[in-house]
């Protein structure tokens, strides 16, 4: 039948018992399968990931303007890894970095949540913002 039509006879559930089969034109049901996926993915969110990073020793002005760079970056729907990096003695301090990464919470709790609590990568503490769903 489908040699008569000049169609294809494509199998549409080949798992199934029976065999599903179909008679279609194959060139197009792939091009509308194609042209599904393409608007599929024009609607997709695409979240990237922006860094922000800072010493223990900052300053209360340093951290807040670090904070509103984040901020910035919540809003427009990015991850935002904040990382703090430890320098020579500072790694015996790392609770003074951790108090750090508290305050930035503290600053960034209006648009962001934590994603990955703070911890210990190498030199760095690295911990993970994600924007608030409404």
């Amino acid at each position: 039948m489908a040699y008569d039509k000049k169609l294809d006879l494509v199998k549409v559930a080949p798992n199934s018992r029976p065999p599903v089969c179909k008679i279609m034109d194959y060139g197009k049901y792939k091009y509308e399968m194609a042209k599904k996926e393409k608007e599929a993915k024009k609607n997709q969110k695409v979240m990237n990931v922006k860094e922000v990073r800072f010493s223990p020793n900052i300053e209360e002005h340093d951290l807040n303007v670090k904070a509103n760079r984040g901020i910035d970056f919540l809003e427009n729907g990015d991850k935002v890894k904040v990382s703090v990096r430890f320098r020579g003695r500072e790694l015996g301090h790392t609770n003074k970095g951790k108090m750090v990464l508290e305050q930035f919470i503290e600053l960034t709790s209006d648009y962001g949540v934590v994603d990955k609590k703070p911890k210990m990568e190498g030199r760095n503490m690295v911990m993970y913002l994600v924007p608030k769903t409404e």
